[in-house]
């Protein structure tokens, strides 16, 4: 449903292009389209209904330290897949430091003149054309939160692309997706409903092959560092134009993980033979303790 389409096929490497071109044009045609709420991408504003609480929410159960009207304060969110901004405005509304990359660069253009319009938005939020492997160098454990919404249907590489969120997220950051399940159902809703009958979004955004059933994310996150905390079903209701938490994730779903916390540094009677944990305690001082250069 979104336009970020990441090959991965140079990982790490800036000296390459990390997208496909012919992906690039195709929705290099919808980017001035992004706040059209009526128009093509009408399904992605509606589901900020319920996936900016989710993230919100999340967040704010796992601390206690907020303030009231910036309730994301202080927290540096990575939006993987920007595309026009519509997920990282009411991010930086709820006071989060928000960085949104793309690698189509008309639908940076987009988000940047959006977010223009609101000063307060011009401060919280900053734009980038790249893919998320060519920031990783310069972003290692960078941001507390990421999120990659309706994107990783769209990766080319899903394994590196969960490498890619590790490294730049901090120890016991949060990762965010919601993406389409592989089934035989959401073949039929999600492309020839969707896109065929309906035209709910545009003709050939997807392709059933790359949808990403929850075990196989679930498995990628968990041997990636990753624990997955929760996740669930998503409906969007056609008629009322309108998103929907359900049990099912057959078609659509949310997961929220958290990235292992940094390992436990090792005691210096872990790292030193016994005669030198005695050496050093004698020269120590009365607390016998070991001093920092001997760890």
């Amino acid at each position: 449903m979104k336009s970020n389409i990441f090959t991965a096929k140079r990982p790490f490497s800036t000296s390459h292009s990390s997208v496909d071109s012919e992906e690039i044009k195709k929705f290099q045609l919808l980017a001035h389209k992004w706040w059209d709420e009526e128009g093509e991408y009408a399904a992605l504003h509606s589901m900020n209904d319920i996936r900016v609480p989710f993230i919100r929410d999340t967040l704010l159960s796992m601390s206690s330290n907020y303030q009231l009207g910036n309730p994301l304060s202080g927290i540096k969110i990575l939006d993987v897949g920007c595309g026009g901004g519509l997920l990282s405005e009411p991010l930086g509304r709820l006071g989060a430091s928000v960085t949104g990359i793309d690698p189509v660069e008309d639908n940076i253009r987009t988000a940047d003149r959006h977010k223009s319009f609101d000063p307060v938005l011009a401060e919280r939020i900053q734009y980038k054309s790249s893919s998320l492997e060519e920031i990783v160098e310069d972003s290692m454990e960078t941001f507390d939160v990421i999120v990659a919404s309706e994107v990783v249907e769209h990766v080319a590489d899903l394994e590196m692309f969960i490498k890619c969120c590790s490294q730049v997220l901090k120890p016991e950051g949060s990762l965010f997706i919601t993406t389409i399940n592989k089934t035989q159902l959401s073949y039929v809703l999600g492309i020839v409903v969707a896109e065929k009958i309906m035209g709910i979004v545009p003709e050939g955004t997807h392709e059933w092959e790359k949808f990403v059933p929850p075990e196989e994310l679930e498995r990628l996150l968990e041997s990636n560092g990753f624990s997955v905390r929760s996740m669930k079903g998503m409906l969007y209701n056609p008629l009322s134009g309108s998103w929907s938490w359900v049990q099912s994730t057959s078609l659509n779903y949310a997961l929220h993980a958290v990235r292992a916390g940094a390992p436990p540094q090792p005691h210096a009677t872990d790292t030193l033979p016994e005669t030198d944990v005695q050496q050093h305690s004698a020269t120590a001082g009365t607390a016998g303790t070991v001093p920092d250069s001997a760890v």
